[in-house]
């Protein structure tokens, strides 16, 4: 069970990774635009962890 969710969460971490810092760094939209979307990828971050840490406590049998 443990291995699943550690897989599951890299998946997850990758994904918010690869869709969320690419507009980030690579946008042609305006420097207001790339740091709200920062903001945002920044919050899915923090949520994620929390949500890994959460977990992991949970199931720590």
């Amino acid at each position: 069970m443990k291995w699943i969710i550690s897989i599951l969460f890299l998946v997850l971490y990758a994904a918010v990774t690869f869709f969320g810092l690419g507009p980030v760094l690579f946008a042609d939209g305006s420097d207001a635009e790339r740091m709200i979307t920062l903001v945002v990828v920044i919050i899915i971050y923090i949520v994620l962890t929390l949500l890994l840490i959460w977990i992991r406590k949970k199931y720590r049998t």
